[in-house]
């Protein structure tokens, strides 16, 4: 009608309310997969900075260190200095294709077990069942009214989740410091302040993350589960629901009384029940699925009890559940893995690591940089010759002193000395003994004979002692 304003429909809103997921305990395969994973994963995260290594009195004896102050990089046996940062870029481009080489074989496998959030959420998770008992008791407490009861096991929760975070952001630190001198020192109120202030951020996202938004860290807020699907095809071994087995759903009851017309999944619920992101598999695969395989050991063990086959959630591939469902006899996982992608990947990341091991055993300890003056270029002496200076660095790169030996090779007639030489006294050669783990600068002057033409030379440095080693530096030499 005229006159009548028209009011535009309310917008529908994108914000939907977490629903909470109490995961209910589990046992079988998977699950005890799953405990020896995370006992690993947390056992090398918190014992591994308390580990010593003995590299002789001049360094550091922990056997993995990220010495900062002194650019260092510890790992057992392997030193690492700046210089050698390939190395840390080998290793980061191995473990971006090994997540590939995970992805291709047998899924989100690294979600389902090995991923930082994924462990300490179920570390968080077993907390709750040991204070609030398991999915059914948890459910009843969190929908009791607040009263001394639930307050006294709220506060007792928080705690422990209070003091896994505190010792999560503690020992991260302890890689960047003798572990030891660092924990003296943090209780103490001597350590750095920005110690302090890393256990802070550490501790409160540790809370935070693991304690209370688990899987909403999963499903919304990390990228990788995105990347991962887009790796995925119907040659992917992942956690499949056989629903051309399972449907259509039906209790025990129903299937005895009218055989042949229901399919073997009861729907119990106990595959959505154990799911730590509250998912239900047999909707298909979803982007919520982080491949733990806990609705494999609860659907396996509905079936056992019911004295029908294992599998109706299983390992497979979408080809194969294909086949299988054509009557074609399943092939094994092993047969499903090795195919061209996954040996791609695998060829990829074993050259990478081939080659940063061949890199490794071939490094020479010992390194020589060297510096021409550019201004000015050269200069000429009272007596016709032609002197260039250069600054010169060695780096002993041993726990132990080491004498090195610098000579000037490629110029005929040339010489050279240092600052703390006599140009008198000089020669082709100069020793200099340099500390340990330690880089040791000089100035460094040739002279030619006069009427000298610009040549290249090259500077030779030479350990001398028993594991030898020998590094040039080709520079030139600046005349008129």
């Amino acid at each position: 009608m005229p006159g009548t304003e028209l009011k535009a429909p309310p917008r529908p809103s994108l914000y939907a309310k977490r629903k909470a997921v109490y995961p209910r305990q589990i046992d079988g395969r998977f699950r005890r997969f799953k405990w020896l994973i995370m006992a690993l994963t947390l056992g090398v995260y918190y014992l591994t900075p308390w580990l010593r290594w003995n590299r002789g009195p001049y360094a550091p004896n922990q056997a993995v260190l990220i010495d900062l102050a002194h650019r260092r990089f510890y790992m057992f046996a392997i030193e690492i200095w700046p210089q050698e940062f390939y190395f840390v870029a080998g290793l980061l481009i191995m473990a971006g294709i090994g997540l590939f080489l995970i992805t291709s074989a047998v899924g989100r496998a690294w979600c389902g077990y090995a991923c930082p959030q994924t462990v300490w959420t179920d570390l968080y998770q077993h907390v709750d069942r040991f204070i609030d008992g398991d999915r059914n008791a948890q459910m009843k407490l969190a929908a009791a009214p607040w009263g001394p009861a639930k307050i006294a096991r709220r506060a007792a929760k928080w705690t422990i989740y209070l003091v896994i975070a505190f010792w999560t952001g503690g020992a991260w630190i302890m890689y960047f410091a003798d572990a030891p001198t660092l924990t003296w020192d943090f209780w103490h109120g001597q350590a750095a302040p920005i110690a302090y202030a890393t256990v802070a951020v550490l501790t409160g996202t540790t809370f935070w993350l693991g304690g209370f938004m688990r899987e909403q860290v999963c499903i919304y807020m990390c990228p990788w589960p995105r990347i991962q699907s887009a790796m995925l095809d119907e040659k992917s071994l992942i956690v499949t629901y056989k629903d051309w087995r399972g449907e259509p759903r039906g209790s025990a009851k129903a299937a005895a009384a009218k055989p042949g017309t229901i399919g073997d999944c009861v729907d119990c619920g106990l595959c959505t029940a154990v799911c730590p992101t509250g998912i239900d598999i047999r909707e298909g695969s979803q982007i919520g699925c982080i491949t733990c395989a806990l609705c494999i050991d609860a659907c396996d063990r509905v079936m056992g009890q019911l004295g029908r086959p294992r599998g109706l959630i299983d390992y497979a591939t979408l080809e194969d559940s294909e086949r299988e469902r054509a009557g074609a006899a399943p092939r094994s996982h092993l047969q499903l893995i090795w195919h061209p992608r996954t040996l791609i990947y695998f060829g990829i990341w074993s050259a990478v690591g081939l080659g940063l091991l061949f890199l490794l055993g071939t490094r020479q300890h010992l390194a020589l940089n060297v510096s021409k003056d550019r201004n000015p270029p050269y200069m000429l002496l009272s007596d016709g010759s032609v002197r260039n200076a250069y600054a010169v660095r060695l780096r002993n790169m041993e726990g132990r002193p080491r004498r090195f030996e610098v000579s000037l090779q490629g110029m005929p007639g040339a010489v050279m000395w240092s600052d703390d030489s006599d140009r008198k006294a000089a020669t082709t050669t100069l020793t200099r003994t340099v500390a340990p783990d330690q880089t040791d600068s000089l100035r460094v002057y040739v002279a030619a004979p006069p009427h000298s033409q610009p040549h290249k030379l090259s500077l030779t440095l030479r350990a001398l002692d028993a594991e030898g080693g020998t590094i040039s530096y080709a520079t030139r030499f600046d005349a008129p």
